[in-house]
């Protein structure tokens, strides 16, 4: 049995995975605070003292440290049957209030490293590779004021939902959650959004394992919620120009940026 790699190992959705997953599987961790890493595998070790545990401290928009992270993997001859992509930023405001390397920031890590760490677990990988990608709700329309986030996320839909088809013998499954909290800020958008924020809000760990079930069925896509499912069927059929109006009201007053 090969490892998983987990990026984003340390944050909310990231250390739930850890969590669930090291009950079976060993384990390589990547994230960008090492004290945080080397205190998460402490904490995972308690749950299974026998596993696997390799971490690695990474900023995943740099290509010399993505190469780092895979010359660890070769020089310990570790092979990969698993693979949670889980980094991401979630800035949201005003596309004009960007700076160049906040753009560049967001693209990177929610796209081109997402697609590098997966080239390189697929160079490298068991038989039966399992890769599961977090992505989001708001990656199914576009999304005002929160559009370089949107249109990432709907940019790893599509990808992920190509490579099925090109790596028939892998179980390829991207998650769309609505809320999570995992963050203050996060619980505090759900409040604000009263019913509806409660209605699309699910637990870490209902997201989690709702997630790793679809993987194994090799489902497509995951969508934790009835709500959440209800909505992805009425984007179905409903104007994108209506959808975007909606979105716009909503989200012209608020703005996050928490990296």
């Amino acid at each position: 049995m090969g490892y998983t790699l987990i990026t984003g190992a340390t944050g909310g959705i990231g250390s739930e995975f850890c969590r669930q997953l090291v009950k079976t599987d060993d384990l390589l961790l990547t994230g960008r605070s090492q004290q945080r890493l080397e205190a998460l595998k402490e904490e995972l070790l308690k749950i299974r003292q026998s596993a696997k545990i390799e971490i690695f401290s990474a900023d995943l928009t740099d290509f010399g440290e993505r190469e780092a992270l895979f010359a660890l993997a070769d020089q310990k001859q570790i092979k990969f049957s698993g693979l949670i992509n889980v980094a991401g930023v979630d800035t949201q405001k005003e596309f004009i209030k960007y700076t160049h390397q906040k753009i560049t920031f967001q693209v990177r890590v929610n796209v081109e490293s997402t697609l590098a760490v997966t080239h390189g677990v697929l160079l490298r990988r068991e038989k039966n590779l399992k890769i599961l990608t977090v992505s989001s709700m708001s990656g199914t329309v576009p999304m005002p004021y929160f559009a370089i986030y949107s249109a990432t996320k709907t940019a790893l839909n599509s990808f992920f939902k190509s490579l099925r088809y090109e790596v028939k013998d892998a179980k390829i499954t991207t998650l769309m959650p609505g809320a999570v909290p995992t963050r203050e800020d996060i619980k505090r958008d759900i409040q604000l959004q009263g019913f509806t924020g409660k209605l699309s809000s699910k637990s870490i760990d209902f997201v989690v394992k709702k997630a790793l079930r679809g993987l194994d069925k090799n489902r497509q896509r995951v969508i934790p919620g009835a709500f959440n499912k209800f909505i992805y069927f009425i984007e179905r059929i409903t104007p994108k120009s209506i959808q975007c109006r909606y979105v716009a009201r909503k989200w012209s007053k608020k703005e996050k940026d928490n990296f």
